[in-house]
């Protein structure tokens, strides 16, 4: 049985930093591809960070342009940990953050290319 739990949400105020985690188990984590989406409320799930898996030339990353320079996703392969470092956040970075096992090693952008997905973990920014 595969799980993804989040944790490290909580609130802030704008330009704090926060690090979100994912602890997975139940599949061979270090072959998939990771990623980070997030929820606002009455807005679509969308996509935020995503993390290939460690082979090849190591785990590419891309990211949102909303994020970009101000997030970084890592992974932990021992660990079974996957993580999103979070600077300088927004009040429009409010949202539950939500981690992601892809079904391929390739990071990825589509959510449906997603197999696997967590609770989630509220993040709320004020201003």
């Amino acid at each position: 049985q595969v799980q993804l739990v989040e944790s490290g949400g909580g609130l802030v105020q704008a330009g704090a930093s926060l690090r979100l985690s994912c602890a997975v188990s139940g599949l061979t984590f270090r072959w998939y591809a990771m990623g980070w989406f997030r929820q606002a409320p009455g807005k679509e799930r969308e996509f935020v960070a995503t993390i290939s898996w460690s082979g090849g030339s190591g785990g590419s990353t891309d990211y949102v342009d909303s994020v970009k320079g101000r997030c970084a996703i890592s992974r932990d392969n021992a660990k079974n940990m996957v993580y999103l470092q979070m600077n300088g956040l927004k009040p429009e970075d409010t949202a539950v953050y939500f981690c992601a096992a892809a079904g391929s090693q390739f990071a990825t952008v589509r959510p449906e290319e997603y197999a696997y997905w967590g609770q989630g973990t509220q993040v709320t920014v004020s201003s």
